[in-house]
C-alpha cells in the first residue's frame, strides 16, 4: 500500500523528466506472505511483479531481521543501488535500512517519525532505530517532525510531505465502489461494525483476546459485527479454544477470511464504525470520516486522536462496548482531515529524492517491502 503510490510517482517524474530517469527495483521480502498469498494485493494496487523476492516468511523477531539482511545484502551486491526506500515499521524496515547503511548506501524512510512512546511494541523498536540511521526522514505530520526534533535529529534531514497511504485510499477508493462484498455479505451502508485484530498485545495472551471478543460479542447483539480475521488471530483464537466463543448469526457476528484490499475498503468506506489495532486503519477511518475505536493504550498516529474520528479504548471490554454504544447513539466527534493527506504524498517524496539524483541519469533506488 505504500509501495504502489511511489511507483507510481516514479513512472510519472520518468516521464515528466526524460532527463533524470530513475529506476526502481522492487524487493519483495517476503515477512508476511509469500508472494502466492499476496497475488491479490499486487493485482488490486497495480504493482508490477517483483524484481526480486526474498522469500523470508515467519520466525521470531531476530531470525526474520537477520535472514532478511543477509539476503537483501547480496541484492544490494548485484543491483549496487544509489538510494534504499524502506516503509513503515516492520522487521523487513529496519532489517534493510540496517543492510544499506552498512554498505555506506543513503536509505529514505517513508512514514518515519511515528511514535507510539511503547517499546514494548516491537513496532515502535523499528521505528526508532530506522528514523536514527535513514538520511531522508519523510513525515506525515508536524506531530512526527517533533517527535524527530526532540530525538535529535537534524532538520534538514526531515521533509514532512503527509501520509503515502493515504494516496492509496484515494486512488483505489472508485475501484472499491465496484466491489460486490457487501451483497455478498447481506450488508446494508451503516448496517454493521467492523472488527480486525492482529497485534501481540491483543492476540497473543488468552486473557486479553477472550477479554475483547466478550465485549464483540455483546457489541454484536446491537449490530452486525464483520470481523476479516488475520492469519496470526485465526491461529491463537485454534490454540486458545476460543472459536467456539465466537457467536452465530442469531448474535451478528460474521467471522470471515482476510480479503484484499478493494473487498476491505469497501467494507471500511460504508461501516457505522471501526474497532481496529491497525494504524493504518486508524489512518483510513480518519479520511473516510468514519468513527474508529483503536483496541490499543498508545497510538503513533496522534493526529487520528486530536484531528480524525479515531478513539483510543485499549483491549479493555467495558470501555470498547461503551465506547460503541456511544457511536451507536450518534455521539460522534466531529473531524478533521490532516494536513497533507490529500493524495500527493508519493509525488512530493519522489521530488525531493529525485534533486539527489540531479545531473545522474538512471540511478537506481530501491524500494524494499
Amino acid at each position: 500500500m505504500k509501495i504502489a503510490p511511489l511507483l507510481k510517482a516514479i513512472a510519472k517524474h520518468n516521464i515528466e523528466h526524460g532527463t533524470a530517469n530513475i529506476k526502481p527495483v522492487l524487493i519483495h521480502t517476503g515477512q508476511h506472505y509469500d508472494y502466492e498469498m499476496s497475488q491479490i494485493f499486487f493485482q488490486e494496487l497495480e504493482l508490477p511483479k517483483p524484481d526480486l523476492y526474498l522469500g523470508i516468511g515467519s520466525g521470531t523477531h531476530a531470525e526474520q531481521t537477520g535472514r532478511i539482511m543477509i539476503e537483501l545484502e547480496k541484492a544490494l551486491f548485484l543491483e549496487k543501488p544509489d538510494l534504499v526506500i524502506v516503509v513503515g515499521d516492520v522487521n523487513s524496515t529496519l532489517a534493510a535500512a540496517l543492510a544499506a547503511v552498512k554498505l555506506r548506501i543513503p536509505v529514505a524512510h517513508v512514514e518515519a517519525g511515528l511514535r507510539s512512546k511503547d517499546k514494548s511494541m516491537p513496532e515502535e523498536i523499528n521505528r526508532l532505530l530506522t528514523d536514527v540511521i535513514s538520511d531522508y526522514l519523510f513525515v506525515t505530520s508536524p506531530y512526527a517532525v517533533e517527535n524527530l526534533k526532540r530525538e535529535g535529529i537534524p532538520e534538514a534531514k526531515i521533509f514532512l510531505v503527509g501520509n503515502i497511504m493515504i494516496d492509496t485510499l484515494l486512488y483505489s477508493r472508485k475501484k472499491a465502489e465496484q466491489s460486490q462484498i457487501l451483497s455478498q455479505l447481506g450488508l446494508k451502508k451503516e448496517g454493521y461494525a467492523l472488527l480486525t485484530l492482529h497485534r501481540p498485545v491483543n492476540v497473543d495472551q488468552k486473557e486479553s483476546l477472550a477479554n475483547i471478543l466478550a465485549a464483540i460479542v455483546t457489541i454484536s447483539q446491537r449490530i452486525p459485527v464483520v470481523f476479516p480475521a488475520h492469519p496470526r488471530t485465526q491461529k491463537k483464537l485454534e490454540e486458545f479454544d476460543l472459536i467456539s466463543h465466537l457467536p452465530g448469526k442469531d448474535r451478528q457476528l460474521i467471522y470471515i477470511e482476510p480479503l484484499g484490499y478493494l473487498d476491505f475498503l469497501k467494507l471500511m468506506m460504508n461501516a457505522r464504525f471501526v474497532m481496529t489495532d491497525s494504524g493504518g486503519i486508524e489512518a483510513e477511518t480518519t479520511i473516510l470520516d468514519i468513527p474508529c475505536l483503536t483496541t490499543l493504550d498508545t497510538t503513533g498516529w496522534e493526529e487520528t486522536v486530536s484531528q480524525g474520528t479515531n478513539i483510543i479504548v485499549g483491549n479493555h471490554g467495558q470501555r470498547l462496548v461503551a465506547e460503541a454504544i456511544k457511536l451507536l447513539e450518534g455521539k460522534n466527534t466531529p473531524s478533521h482531515h490532516p494536513e497533507l493527506w490529500d493524495g500527493k504524498t508519493a509525488e512530493r517524496i519522489v521530488n525531493i529524492f529525485a534533486k539527489y539524483f540531479e545531473g545522474n541519469e538512471n540511478r537506481h533506488v530501491f524500494p524494499s517491502s
